[in-house]
């Protein structure tokens, strides 16, 4: 039987070298929200992606938005760390997801640097990387894996 001990256990050790606690797979991490409702997903993707592209279904107690940049203009957010406080306590266990994962590995980082102390990326993020044909959803991710989310 899987249980949250081993999941993160896993995650740490997936890449020691991470400068966070670890990483999960977007399945671990369904796994994770639905076994402890005290762990949050931090969502750092933009608004925008959010409203046209959709989210994870997890309940709202489970679920901060927090963007890494801002849209329109693509500036880093000043007030990320801020906006992290207002959602998230510096002991919870966060799962970070982007689109694709690379600013989720981001925000892990930062949030670590300022005293978080369970801090996860979730590997491949919402929609993965592209395809062939240059479209998402169809290589990796959230949603290829067939995870419960909301469409735009």
């Amino acid at each position: 039987m899987t249980t949250i001990a081993t999941i993160l256990e896993g995650a740490s050790q997936r890449d020691p070298s991470l400068p966070y606690a670890g990483a999960v797979t977007p399945q671990e991490a369904f796994e994770l929200l639905q076994a402890d409702p005290s762990v949050k997903l931090i969502d750092v993707r933009t608004n925008a992606e959010r409203d046209w592209v959709g989210r994870v279904a997890v309940p709202d107690a489970q679920h901060g938005a927090v963007q890494w940049v801002t849209y329109p203009g693509g500036v880093p957010n000043p007030q990320f760390i801020e906006q992290l406080e207002a959602v998230a306590s510096k002991d919870q266990v966060l799962l970070f997801l982007c689109r694709s994962g690379v600013r989720s590995r981001h925000s892990a980082k930062l949030a670590t640097e300022h005293g978080y102390t369970k801090c996860y990326d979730i590997l491949e993020g919402f929609e993965g990387d592209k395809d062939a044909a240059g479209h998402r959803k169809t290589v990796g991710g959230w949603c290829k894996a067939g995870l419960p989310w909301m469409g735009a």
